[in-house]
């Protein structure tokens, strides 16, 4: 294609609609068309990422390959694409901001006022613009955080405004997503707070050409007549968004609904190729009608919010499809693994999976869960943090270091089991500065993570932290029987620990959830959920 094409996909009526969903899921069946297609989010909040945002506000801070802390939807993007994003998939009005202040303090501005239009404007379409000019797509899909009609999100729907102008006609289109509500009391679905959410598009200038419309009942043709009426849309662009039971449904219910054959004759682009879904629709054959179940207890701090944990949940969902069982995720929160309650949550559980984290909240917690994991032979799966604690466990468990412990939680503890990088000690701001992005790892031959990654000798994985493995303890743990069986050799940092006395205990520095998809399910989360069914099926004995 000689020019790229560009989606934008706005929101209306309520947040937490699934405009994320909605965009990866047109982008799926773009995809399956065999259009080269890649979406972004522009978030209009002020922070510059959400890497310093609790994940109580925001869920889970997502990690690309270079290193960028982006909005979670990123993880949606990848897992329905198996595509990776970068940072540049990713915008924030405080980056932009920022941008736009450095460049003002340069003098690049040659001494004009500097202004939210054009200056602002002109920076987002940049962004915009950035991934559809280096040639590798043909469909840029940009999805714009927030709702129309928000004061944070007018620069951004001004400069779609003016993309629209300047690209033009079959260039560039809108999918509003928006709310059709059942009112109960009535007996009937309203279609006004749509229409007031289109005339609030319209008044910044912008027409939609799409509504994709989330609903818990069915449209009627009346009603998809009466909205493309008064919305000012074709009949055949009104597309209906019903509940579905899992987010992997909804291509297929858009590919029904026509939104992919409608999105291409609007762009001008040819639909005369079948989506190929067959390795999708296997997918959810096998995720939809699992032979057997396990439950597996998710220990964390975040539990009150499941999308705190998004990508280890949906990496489960891979996993169980490809070895066709049912993940029942347990969620325990690690402050309450006190007494008599931890054996009670503890027991019963076919795997055990220590979460990632930060601070000091809950620490206690997550280490009993690891000793009881590692005493009574239940598959065990530690990430990041999780590792971390599964080390200093071992350390005053088995090593009778008993103030064992990790800097971050106490500066002081003579045994720093866990320390901090020497190069971190004197960062004061927090935003951007742990280890990020993809380290390669060099695996040990014969190992149990040798064996999951199907013989591969170096693996690369995503990072998020700032404490590392202390090596000055390595010999003692590995006399003791506690193996690191992946290392960094640029840095000769301990990616991976493991026990191999245990029939599947194994901590890890990276986070192999953010590279699970559909397409590729993560060996760690397969190899984990694999070990939880023969345990299952084998039986265990609880030691007292």
């Amino acid at each position: 294609m000689s020019q790229t094409k560009y989606i934008f996909v706005t929101g209306g009526v309520t947040s937490s609609l699934g405009k994320g969903i909605i965009a990866a899921s047109l982008a799926k069946l773009l995809q399956a068309r065999g259009y080269r297609t890649t979406i972004q989010k522009l978030d209009p909040y002020i922070n510059v990422d959400p890497g310093t945002l609790n994940p109580y506000e925001h869920g889970e801070c997502y990690v690309t390959d270079d290193g960028a802390e982006t909005d979670l939807d990123l993880g949606h993007y990848e897992r329905f694409l198996n595509v990776r994003t970068s940072q540049a998939n990713n915008v924030t009005t405080g980056r932009i901001y920022q941008s736009v202040i450095e460049k003002e303090r340069r003098g690049e501005f040659l001494g004009k006022t500097v202004q939210v239009v054009p200056h602002i404007t002109n920076e987002i379409k940049e962004r915009i613009q950035h991934l559809g000019k280096t040639g590798d797509y043909d469909i840029v899909i940009t999805e714009i955080g927030g709702t129309v009609g928000d004061i944070e999100s007018l620069p951004y729907i001004e400069s779609v405004r003016q993309l629209l102008w300047e690209l033009g006609d079959n260039n560039a289109i809108v999918i509003h997503l928006t709310l059709v509500p059942y009112l109960s009391a009535a007996g009937e679905l309203k279609t006004k707070p749509t229409q007031h959410s289109v005339k609030t598009l319209m008044e910044s200038g912008i027409k939609a050409d799409i509504l994709v419309c989330r609903t818990e009942h069915d449209l009627s043709d009346d009603i998809k007549a009466k909205l493309a009426l008064f919305c000012n849309v074709k009949r055949e662009a009104v597309i209906q968004s019903i509940d579905a039971s899992t987010i992997y449904d909804v291509p297929i219910l858009m590919q029904e609904e026509g939104l992919d054959t409608v999105t291409l004759k609007k762009l001008n682009l040819p639909d005369d190729v079948v989506p190929d879904l067959t390795h999708w629709n296997q997918f959810l054959e096998w995720h939809k009608n699992p032979k057997n179940e396990v439950t597996v207890g998710l220990i964390g701090k975040y539990v009150e919010l499941q999308d705190s944990y998004k990508s280890i949940l949906e990496a489960f969902i891979h996993a169980g499809s490809v070895n066709h069982v049912k993940v029942k995720v347990k969620f325990i929160h690690s402050e309450h693994l006190k007494g008599k309650a931890l054996e009670k949550k503890l027991t019963g559980l076919d795997g055990i999976l220590v979460a990632p984290g930060f601070g000091e909240r809950g620490i206690d917690g997550k280490i009993k869960a690891v000793q009881f994991a590692r005493e009574n032979k239940i598959p065990f799966l530690g990430i990041c943090l999780g590792m971390q604690m599964a080390v200093i466990e071992y350390a005053r468990n088995i090593l009778k270091l008993e103030e064992a412990n990790s800097t971050e939680m106490d500066e002081n503890t003579p045994d720093p089991v866990i320390n901090i990088m020497e190069e971190q000690k004197n960062i004061e701001n927090k935003g951007g500065t742990m280890r990020l992005g993809s380290w390669d790892c060099e695996l040990t031959k014969d190992s149990l993570v040798h064996s999951i990654y199907n013989e591969e000798k170096v693996i690369s994985e995503r990072h998020r932290h700032r404490y590392e493995f202390n090596n000055k303890y390595k010999e003692q743990l590995e006399a003791a029987g506690m193996v690191a069986t992946g290392i960094n050799k640029e840095t000769g940092l301990v990616e991976v620990i493991e026990i191999p006395s245990h029939p599947w205990f194994l901590g890890v520095q990276y986070h192999p959830e953010y590279k699970s998809t559909v397409a590729n399910p993560h060996p760690l989360f397969v190899g984990f959920i694999k070990a939880a069914l023969k345990h299952q099926e084998e039986g265990s004995t609880i030691i007292e």
